[in-house]
């Protein structure tokens, strides 16, 4: 589907990454970003052998996802993220992109707290901490959510409307604050989640991975919050 663009930021992801390529339904095949932040497993050799353009983004996951997008292809009107550990459905990748593409939304998410998740695939503090971001969301716009999921799909224009500026994994609340402050067409969409295929999670991961996550996020959110609208 030439248009829609795939970008999928990763570090160190070979286990994964070939499986979540081909795991997308052959119309979403179009155009496929493995946006890559300097692995050293081979990630980036499997990215392009399972038919992906990899592109060199330096550290950052925001970064990944800013520099993806800029390389989607000029006539992509749709743009999906998701991670690389295998985690994320990529073959129900058209109830996320569907209705963006169809026009009934600008932004799509998927719910990792409201769908069917394996056991483990998210620990605890995940679930809570994006029940806390979506209660702040929605007392700040009147919009609340029920997660961060990586795992999204917001029509080009719209994205570019946003001007993200953050470069870390504050990166997926930015994007939500805004959304919800521009009074975008916004739908969550209950999503299966299972455990990721290989490696470790950057965040979950270890307590210093999260705490360095969280405080991001928290940073981030404060500094929209603050911000004009």
């Amino acid at each position: 589907m030439e248009s829609v663009s795939i970008v999928i930021p990763t570090f160190n992801e070979v286990d994964s990454i070939a499986q979540v390529l081909g795991e997308f339904p052959a119309e979403y095949r179009a155009d496929l970003i493995v946006a890559d932040g300097g692995s050293k497993d081979g990630t980036q050799e499997a990215a392009r052998a399972a038919g992906a353009r990899v592109i060199d983004a330096g550290r950052g996951y925001g970064r990944a996802c800013a520099l993806g997008a800029a390389a989607a292809i000029e006539t992509s009107t749709v743009i999906v993220f998701l991670d690389g550990d295998g985690a994320d459905r990529g073959d129900l990748i058209d109830r996320i992109a569907g209705p963006v593409l169809r026009g009934e939304q600008d932004f799509v998410l998927a719910s990792r707290t409201l769908g069917n998740r394996d056991p483990g695939a998210m620990n605890w503090h995940q679930v809570v901490a994006g029940r806390l971001a979506g209660f702040g969301m929605g007392a700040l716009y009147g919009r609340a959510y029920t997660d961060m999921c990586a795992f999204r799909a917001i029509s080009r224009e719209a994205l570019a409307r946003l001007d993200m500026q953050e470069m870390t994994y504050g990166w997926n609340i930015e994007m939500q604050m805004k959304a919800a402050r521009a009074r975008l067409r916004i739908i969550e969409v209950p999503m299966p989640y299972r455990c990721r295929i290989g490696g470790v999670s950057k965040v979950a991961g270890s307590m210093q991975g999260t705490l360095k996550a969280g405080s991001r996020i928290i940073s981030t959110f404060v500094r929209v919050a603050s911000a004009k609208s």
